[in-house]
């Protein structure tokens, strides 16, 4: 895979990365696998094992590293989606917790890797702009776990 973005997530797994890499380029239609690194003799994963995997979402370049389970994800780390309606909201949210993902609040979520995401409208930026507005749009987002869009426009009216 040729980098062409300066900076690409690197992701840290313990020994899932090409599976997580799979399971994310199953969900987005614009993505695919790059290459597989295996560890060498002699390195600090055994010999063989996948070390890394390249792989490239909607655009974004992403490297996975299966690195042992030192390190863990946590929330002040995510991933946002921008859907265009209702229809894709559902279809990300599904998708992404498939497998034993947790939901959270206000279009939050785990993924079955620990990695957090939020599925939300792309006219969300739109709804909450507005400072008259705002306070209603957020009071609504904060009642609601995935998000619903018919509901934060009515918000937003």
């Amino acid at each position: 895979m040729i980098n062409s973005s300066k900076i690409r997530p690197f992701l840290w797994f313990d020994s899932q990365a090409e599976e997580a890499a799979r399971f994310y380029t199953s969900i987005f239609r614009k993505s695919k696998i790059g290459t597989v690194s295996r560890y060498p003799e002699g390195s600090p994963g055994p010999a063989g094992k996948v070390m890394t995997v390249e792989f490239e979402i909607e655009g974004q370049q992403f490297v996975a590293l299966n690195g042992g389970p030192e390190f863990k994800f946590t929330e002040a780390v995510s991933f946002m989606v921008e859907c265009e309606d209702q229809k894709e909201i559902d279809y990300y949210w599904d998708k992404l917790l498939a497998g034993g993902g947790k939901p959270s609040q206000c279009g939050w979520l785990k993924d079955r890797f620990g990695l957090s995401w939020q599925v939300t409208p792309a006219n969300f930026g739109r709804l909450y702009k507005n400072p008259k507005t705002a306070p209603r749009v957020m009071q609504a987002m904060l009642k609601m776990v995935k998000l619903d869009i018919r509901k934060l426009e009515e918000a937003a009216k």
